[in-house]
């Protein structure tokens, strides 16, 4: 029986019965499968009242509409319980707390989230996400195999980001170990990674942007050995998202000269490329370590690329056709990856 679940008539009736009989409390507990509390509660009850019955008015009272409740905070998520909390005194005509609120709020088995960030689509790109989906779809994960990955991503020292949350007494508001202390400009570095499912490829760290003609370079110094590296001789596809350095004439038409298959890419995509999922994990483990320089920053997360595992890149390469079945099924909409 769960944990608050109603003892039943016929089940209290009995635990009387024997008690009248003389069986010992924990002798009935045993056999009716019971705590000793619950059973020592209903005798104590008979005691006293000479009833096997429940006394009305026991337990806590509903005095809100619950489906009202949770119907409003589904269609309105992003509102706060303080907002809550108004919309419901004038919808109940009740003089409500927010901590009333907020307990009816987690009663209708909703919590406050933090929320996912994800890229801006329109109905346009939503529709060029699902067409390239079902064009795909028939790719086997051999044939996912065959593509070398590549992105940029941007990383920044955590200048005394310890979180929005701090542990004080009410008088220690301005201790000055109790501030978030934050800069304008953190010092950052701009990576650029390949990847493949045979392994790690090169890694190239900059400062500042980038533009079409330094893009090559890295392409020519890094990824063009990556590439000989990792596949050795064997056809492969080139992925890179659609960057405006990417995308570029010069760009193109130096692709196109080394004779190399790129993989057309949707735009706002970040959620179908598993190197994406690289980037977070190093992330994670920069918020872990907490460099304190950018000379640290660079080699943490140089140490952090080279310790990616080959099984977790068969992992992440493996998924791209379950990324591809969901993109499907929400019609080109943002997924969870």
């Amino acid at each position: 029986m769960g944990r608050g679940s109603p003892i039943p008539p016929m089940l209290r009736r009995k635990i009387v019965e024997q008690y009248q009989k003389g069986v010992s409390q924990r002798k009935i507990a045993k056999s009716v499968k019971l705590s000793s509390s619950t059973v020592h509660n209903i005798i104590q009850r008979f005691r006293e009242s000479g009833t096997i019955s429940v006394h009305k008015g026991q337990g806590q009272k509903t005095i809100l509409d619950l489906r009202a409740l949770s119907r409003h905070c589904i269609t309105y998520r992003n509102a706060t319980v303080m907002e809550i909390t108004t919309w419901a005194q004038e919808y109940f005509q009740k003089t409500l707390s927010v901590n009333t609120i907020h307990c009816a709020i987690r009663r209708c088995w909703l919590k406050l989230y933090r929320s996912k960030k994800k890229p801006y689509l329109n109905m346009i790109q939503k529709r060029r996400r699902f067409l390239w989906a079902k064009a795909h779809l028939k790719w086997t994960v051999a044939k996912w195999k065959t593509v070398l990955w590549s992105d940029e991503s941007k990383f920044e020292v955590l200048f005394e980001k310890l979180g929005d949350h701090v542990i004080r007494t009410e008088e220690d508001k301005d201790n000055p170990s109790c501030y978030q202390h934050s800069v304008q400009k953190p010092a950052s570095l701009m990576v650029w990674g390949c990847r493949s499912v045979c392994g790690m490829g090169s890694l190239h760290i900059w400062k500042g942007t980038i533009n079409a003609e330094r893009y090559i370079q890295v392409l020519e110094q890094h990824m063009l050995p990556s590439r000989r590296r990792l596949f050795q001789g064997r056809p492969c596809i080139f992925q890179h998202d659609n960057a405006r350095p990417h995308t570029a004439s010069l760009t193109t038409s130096w692709l196109c000269r080394r004779r190399i298959r790129v993989l057309k890419w949707p735009a706002c995509s970040p959620d179908l490329s598993p190197i994406e999922n690289i980037w977070r994990i190093i992330k994670r483990k920069m918020r872990q370590r907490r460099p304190k320089t950018v000379e640290q920053l660079e080699a943490c997360i140089r140490q952090e690329w080279d310790n990616i595992s080959i099984p977790k890149l068969e992992h992440l390469v493996s998924s791209v056709p379950r990324r591809l079945q969901t993109v499907i099924k929400r019609r080109g909409d943002a997924t969870q990856w």
